[in-house]
């Protein structure tokens, strides 16, 4: 789908002479001028940190925090955009979760590297573990991503090791 596209959908075509549109307006344009494989790479990024945070089927204000600071960075976005992309990548889970999961996790896998895919992993235990424990509902995702990635088992295991002390049974409640 296109961002004008998009901008119908939402309404916001022809009325580019509101000012209210005005500061929407210039984000999608930003979000636009990425390049459209970096762009792509980016929201399957986002849609699977919010498997991560929905896999308990509620996303935490510390869970959607952590994943705006981490599209922030990896994206090389200003806090806004990454603000719109998280949010698209809520929502996106909550219309198409299940549906969709299986194909974004391959997709992101085909275009990353093996040490992007371990970043990833990181990333998705920093938002599990953002509200200070990680639910089996959580863990569970985050299992079934990585097994989706081909993340070797052992490298697994190193990621679950460095965020032991939130898992549940381990260092925190069981949930």
């Amino acid at each position: 789908m296109s961002v004008t596209s998009l901008l119908h959908w939402l309404g916001l075509s022809g009325a580019h002479d509101a000012p209210e549109s005005a500061p929407l307006r210039d984000l999608v344009e930003t979000l636009d001028r990425l390049e459209p494989a970096r762009a792509r790479q980016l929201a399957r990024f986002a849609y699977l940190l919010g498997r991560v945070a929905y896999a308990d089927r509620w996303v935490s204000a510390e869970e959607t925090q952590a994943m705006e600071s981490l599209v922030q960075q990896q994206g090389g976005l200003t806090a806004d955009q990454a603000t719109v992309v998280v949010g698209l990548a809520k929502n996106s889970n909550l219309l198409f979760g299940g549906t969709a999961d299986y194909q974004i996790a391959l997709e992101y896998a085909e275009a990353a590297s093996y040490d992007e895919k371990m970043a990833l992993g990181r990333c998705l235990f920093a938002v599990a573990s953002s509200d200070q424990q990680i639910s089996m509902a959580e863990e569970t995702e985050i299992h079934r991503i990585l097994n989706q990635l081909r993340i070797l088992p052992e490298d697994l295991t190193k990621l679950r090791v460095e965020h032991g002390r939130y898992l549940p049974g381990v260092g925190g409640e069981s949930l």
